[in-house]
């Protein structure tokens, strides 16, 4: 049994991909991510001398900064900047330069559903063209639990709404990049998933794993397609990751999961 969207995507298909790199000429780096309607812009500033408040001067501090659309930024924002910043100085390596700040700008251009994975691509692309150092890429997908307990990736504004649950996941393009050596599990991960960032929202609790595996299936057509935006300043992908298989619905219980 297939998903009915009414966009006419499978359950497991992304929405098509665009990413252009050093579009905005005073920042050090800058990117654009956008996924169908979905867009958000990334500019990188610095490294600048001296670090934040309460930031270890040995190490390189990063700053990010979430512009909305419109109004003011409220309390989700000042999440996502949290787990931004989280997940950036896990992929930067803080020790090249050290006692500097690397701010992030994050500016919101248009929400039609996926936003802080989308955010969080912006923001990889645009340190990646600033040239900041950084062990690994970082892709981030976002998959959601329908009512019916089927799992679909990528969904649009208007199907978050009326998801059961979702999760934002952020995979490494290697997953021993991110993992101790030797480790077969890492707080509770299997080896080969590899998981940078997990942020859940909703009853997840028993589903986990499949969101997991649904997320992996598509990652790896995101870090071909970031890869390839690593070489060249704009790239466009029309149609990305029609698996053609199906999946089953996913039993659940009644426990909601924090944030990871």
């Amino acid at each position: 049994m297939e998903v009915d969207r009414e966009d006419g995507r499978s359950q497991n298909q992304l929405r098509p991909l665009a990413c252009s790199r050093n579009i905005l000429h005073r920042a050090h780096g800058s990117a654009s991510w956008s996924q169908g309607d979905t867009k958000v812009l990334a500019a990188v500033y610095g490294p600048k001398a001296g670090t934040k408040k309460n930031e270890n001067p040995e190490k390189a501090c990063i700053e990010v900064i979430w512009k909305p659309k419109t109004g003011q930024i409220g309390k989700p924002e000042k999440e996502y900047e949290m787990i931004l910043k989280r997940t950036l100085e896990s992929i930067c390596i803080l020790t090249v330069n050290p006692n500097t700040t690397t701010s992030i700008i994050v500016q919101v251009v248009n929400d039609d559903g996926a936003l802080l994975p989308s955010a969080i691509n912006a923001a990889c692309m645009a340190l990646v063209d600033a040239g900041i150092p950084m062990k690994h890429l970082a892709v981030a997908i976002c998959c959601c639990v329908a009512k019916s307990g089927y799992v679909i990736l990528d969904p649009t504004k208007l199907e978050e709404q009326k998801m059961k649950a979702f999760a934002y996941l952020v995979f490494p393009n290697s997953v021993h990049s991110v993992l101790p050596e030797g480790s077969l599990r890492v707080e509770g991960e299997p080896i080969e998933n590899g998981i940078i960032t997990s942020v859940t929202h909703g009853i997840m609790s028993g589903i986990h794993c499949c969101l997991l595996n649904e997320g992996e299936l598509q990652v790896s057509n995101c870090l071909i397609f970031s890869g390839g935006t690593c070489n060249s300043s704009q790239l466009i992908h029309p149609k990305l990751g029609d698996l053609n298989s199906s999946f089953g619905p996913i039993i659940s219980t009644d426990e909601d999961s924090p944030v990871c």
